[in-house]
């Protein structure tokens, strides 16, 4: 059997091993998908000595950073984001190695174009975690300025507290990296003058539990365009499942 999971703390809210178990059951694979919780990073090491059947992993908050110095190298991508939501496990020179991807890039580009009209020229980037690297590396690829916001302003980015209407109405593009929002406690959203979002807007919310969240909402009571992070969430996992099956021939070499 073929041993999946995704290592992050908490880990109630994530639909990932409903999602892969029925993907499993559909194809007919001798393969499993487990949450692995784990309250601290340095739980990383024992958890891969004690399942020497895994064959890949994905990585969620908050450890998509703090992941790299254990693994054993970095995918292209991965390397310029410093973010990695996703490992994968191949045998090399007669020696197991976990090698980090961030998948997270092909979700979060391909469902913003889905639902992106004309690309805006200014993002705010709510939230300064691992989460947020993917985003910010999409955006600017795309040709879009990226201002950050923080809980603490400094170089570079915004503190919540100098969002003022002019700057939301001169970010069309919002996108909330945060967890604030994500089940159990859905009743929490980013601190921004809401009364600023209109039509022109789109909000996007890497929260994908529940569907609608309080960002979402808010921003839709304006006019404004939203989407919630399901569609990211399945396209980073079908972009994780071909470099776990690409890796199964890898790991055969020598």
């Amino acid at each position: 059997m073929r041993l999946f999971g995704l290592i992050g703390y908490p880990l109630g809210h994530s639909f990932s091993a409903s999602w892969f178990n029925e993907k499993f059951r559909k194809m007919e694979l001798d393969a499993r998908y487990e949450n692995f919780p784990i309250e601290s990073i340095g739980q990383f090491t024992e958890l891969v000595h004690s399942h020497p059947r895994l064959a890949g992993l994905n990585v969620t908050i908050p450890y998509k950073e703090a992941i790299i110095p254990f693994l054993d190298g970095l995918s292209t991508v991965a390397e310029q984001v410093q973010a990695v939501n996703t490992l994968c496990f191949v045998v090399r020179a007669g020696r197991r190695q976990v090698i980090g991807y961030n998948t997270d890039v092909i979700g979060f580009e391909r469902s913003l174009r889905e639902h992106l009209g004309t690309v805006p020229e200014k993002a705010l980037v709510l939230g300064t975690g691992g989460a947020c690297k993917a985003v910010h590396h999409v955006l600017r690829r795309m040709g879009i300025a990226v201002t950050p916001v923080s809980r603490v302003s400094g170089a570079g980015k915004l503190g919540y507290h100098e969002l003022d209407d002019a700057v939301i109405a001169d970010h069309k593009l919002i996108v909330n990296t945060t967890p604030l929002g994500m089940a159990p406690a859905i009743d929490t959203a980013p601190d921004i003058p809401y009364g600023a979002v209109g039509k022109g807007h789109l909000l996007f919310d890497l929260v994908y539990n529940p569907r609608e969240t309080k960002f979402l909402a808010f921003g839709k009571s304006r006019g404004a365009a939203t989407v919630n992070g399901y569609d990211m969430l399945v396209y980073q996992a079908e972009a994780s499942w071909e470099l776990w099956n690409r890796n199964v021939d890898e790991s055969e070499k020598p």
